[in-house]
């Protein structure tokens, strides 16, 4: 089993199906920079969360959000794009799922202090907690 770490922003929002036996998958894409050489390129993950393990964590994910994934990577597959161009799909099942504290953000520094203390509160319940205060939360309250 090979384990990875990914800290990226989604590229559009979480899509949630059903398998035939009625069991929960969730699907995201997940975009990774990486610099060398002064090049920034940009790796794009396909990320799979089976069950509801992270359902009330999901529901805040929207795109372009900061998140970082752990989880176990699949081997990558070699395809060629419409372009003609050889492709690399990567692909992982995360076991772990945090807000990422690097994003960044458009916002002005005291929109970022009153979110800081909202963070607090949104990652007790991103970890099981039973509070059911999240559904009262506005935009302005949730820190991404």
């Amino acid at each position: 089993m090979n384990i990875v770490t990914i800290a990226g922003r989604l590229g559009a929002d979480p899509d949630v199906r059903f398998t035939s036996n009625g069991k929960k998958v969730t699907t995201f894409r997940l975009a990774s920079n990486t610099r060398k050489a002064g090049k920034e390129d940009t790796i794009w993950w396909r990320v799979t969360v089976w069950g509801e393990q992270f359902d009330k964590l999901i529901s805040f994910l929207k795109k372009g959000s900061a998140i970082i994934c752990v989880g176990e990577l699949h081997k990558p597959e070699i395809f060629t794009d419409r372009e003609g161009k050889p492709q690399i799909s990567v692909e992982m099942t995360a076991s772990s799922i945090m807000f990422s504290p690097f994003g960044k953000s458009d916002k002005p520094a005291a929109s970022r202090e009153s979110e800081s203390s909202n963070a607090n509160e949104l990652a007790e319940v991103s970890v099981g907690s039973k509070s059911d205060d999240v559904q009262d939360l506005t935009d302005d309250e949730i820190p991404f």
